[in-house]
């Protein structure tokens, strides 16, 4: 199901109704890409919490980050694919508990940190909630209207902005959720912005 968790009391209009979709198989990296990552890749860290290589590289604009993926003949998920790697296996908001495997506005120290240090979730995928917001594919639509196919969804076919999930250091409890959506359009950079590749 992909939407407002079952019993999730914090879902904002975005994320409704919830939807049954299937998506087939694919890899996705187990922790988001790094300044050192994209500074070998690209030969720039755009970083404003520069100085940390094993840190997420954030200022990155969707343009960026779907030019980092393709360069490892890779690509940037679907916001399907990211919501079912982030739930890793579970139906819940979350998939632990909240200072355990995420860094948010609580315990960030006003900063990202280097990634991997909290625990992955069922699927041993590494922050996928908190740090920082990850691009997806998909353009943004305001809710799920079922107007998408049910098989390998990939949100409306234009828009002006695209999907940010997960949340970031920067963000209150509320957005570190599995269902939570946020969008950018393309050129937006953010310090609390960054992504990870799929393939298939």
């Amino acid at each position: 199901m992909m939407g407002c968790s079952p019993g999730d009391s914090e879902c904002g209009p975005e994320e409704m109704p919830a939807v049954r979709v299937t998506v087939n198989a694919f890899w996705m990296d187990a922790k988001l890409v790094t300044q050192a990552q994209h500074q070998k890749a690209i030969g720039a860290n755009p970083s404003h919490f520069s100085g940390c290589p094993e840190c997420p590289v954030e200022m990155v604009s969707w343009d960026d980050a779907q030019r980092h993926c393709a360069k490892l003949g890779k690509r940037l998920p679907t916001e399907a694919e990211w919501e079912l790697a982030a739930r890793g296996g579970t139906t819940g908001a979350r998939y632990g508990d909240l200072d355990a495997v995420a860094w948010y506005e609580d315990n960030s120290e006003g900063k990202t940190h280097p990634v991997g240090q909290k625990k992955p979730n069922g699927y041993g995928l590494y922050d996928m909630l908190g740090n920082v917001w990850e691009w997806c594919a998909d353009w943004y639509g305001d809710h799920y209207d079922g107007s998408s196919p049910a098989l390998n969804p990939k949100g409306p076919a234009s828009g002006r902005a695209h999907v940010l999930r997960g949340g970031s250091w920067s963000d209150i409890a509320k957005d570190i959720r599995a269902s939570d959506r946020a969008w950018g359009i393309p050129t937006f950079r953010g310090d609390d912005s960054g992504f990870r590749c799929v393939r298939e």
